[in-house]
Formats: C-alpha cells, structure tokens, sequence
C-alpha cells in the first residue's frame, strides 16, 4: 500500500469495507472509531524498524463519553485509548492487504499516567510494529502510546491483534 495517510472520510470508508480491496477487516464506525484521521503510517521505519502508525483524534467537550463517564468529573474513559491502539494494530495488517477480521488478542503491560479532559484540545496515537507472524492467520505484535497535547499519558506493550476468517475462527 502506497497511501501514507488517511482522513476521516477514508476511514469511514474503512468502517464499511470499501476503502481497500479486501472488505472484511473493518474498523469500528462511530462512536467507537477513536481517531479522526491517519497522519502517517508505514513499514519498515518505526522504534523496530517494522512499521509505524499515528493517528489523532481532536476532543470536543461534546464527544458521547463525557456525558456518562462520570457525572459531574467528565474524562475519557482510559480503555476507549487503548482500543484506538488497538484498532490502529488491525488497521495495519489491513493497510498490508492481510485477509480476516481484527479481534484485539491481548496487551501485556499497561501504563496510565495522565487523563483526558473535555479541556483537552487534541489526542495523539503512535504504534510501532514489533514483529508481523503470518501462520494460519495474521498476527501483529506492536507497543503503543497516547499522548494529550503533547504529553505522553498512556503506554501499551505488546499489544496483539489478530485478523480471523471462518477458517480459522476465534
């Protein structure tokens, strides 16, 4: 794949398998898609020489979760950056041209140092690819991070996601 970078319409376009030629790895639609746009993404550059991704996602005092998580003490809920890391792990086997649907296998080391408030003006992604293992199916191996207006809050080990047809179901 040639394309660097992604707006937010491609990546709606993602969401309903009609961005690539492959159609059944997705990511989610909104609410759950947790960035807005793609600013980079690669192989063979990153912290492991394997592959990089960054993304964003701008914070409006409006966005759903504020509203529920919690009242009267809004914050994104730490878990929903942890899936936008995830979901940028799929993302790149699908980018690659990889066949199957993503599910999020694992992370094993999950740091939060910071939140993110509706005073927050923009989130930013970053995942380097680890290792890629093609068997019966594809599976990639990345550390992650999150940052809020330029300061780290989140780091992810080894978070793994694999992509699953029906031969090789979950």
């Amino acid at each position: 794949m040639n394309q660097s970078s992604f707006t937010y319409d491609e990546l709606l376009a993602h969401a309903h398998g009609k961005l690539f030629a492959r159609s059944e790895g997705r990511l989610p639609l909104p609410n759950m898609l947790m960035f807005d746009r793609i600013t980079h993404i690669a192989s063979g550059e990153g912290a492991y020489g394997k592959g990089i991704i960054k993304a964003e996602l701008d914070i409006r005092p409006d966005l759903w979760f504020f509203g529920c998580h919690f009242e009267g003490d809004p914050v994104m809920p730490g878990c929903l950056g942890l899936d936008a890391l995830w979901q940028l792990t799929g993302f790149f086997l699908t980018w690659l041209d990889e066949p199957g649907r993503g599910r999020a296998l694992g992370v094993d080391k999950v740091r939060f140092s910071g939140q993110i408030l509706p005073t927050s003006r923009l989130v930013s992604y970053v995942v380097n690819v680890k290792r890629i293992i093609r068997s019966k199916l594809a599976i990639i191996i990345c550390d992650g991070n999150v940052s809020v207006d330029g300061r780290e809050i989140y780091t992810a080990k080894s978070l793994r996601v694999g992509l699953f047809t029906t031969t090789n179901s979950f």
